[in-house]
């Protein structure tokens, strides 16, 4: 399923930030689970309203983000 199906984006919820659809859960938190090596599983315990489809669908927004994401860089400066 498409991230776009389960992503929107509402400027009265959470400052206009990336929610799963139907929740006040952000992209944002589910990518900051992932992150700190929450499985889809206990995500899915700790937030039963949410899918395994609404985690694939966070990992496919960022993606996309960061395949959209466009670097200009700096002469002579140096990134990490």
């Amino acid at each position: 399923m498409e991230s776009a199906e389960r992503i929107i984006i509402n400027e009265t919820i959470l400052g206009g930030k990336p929610i799963i659809k139907g929740t006040c859960i952000s992209v944002e938190f589910i990518l900051e689970l992932l992150a700190n090596n929450w499985s889809h599983e206990k995500i899915i315990e700790n937030y039963p309203h949410l899918t395994k489809e609404d985690i694939l669908a966070t990992l496919n927004y960022a993606s996309d983000l960061l395949k959209a994401e466009h670097i200009f860089l700096v002469p002579g400066k140096v990134t990490a």
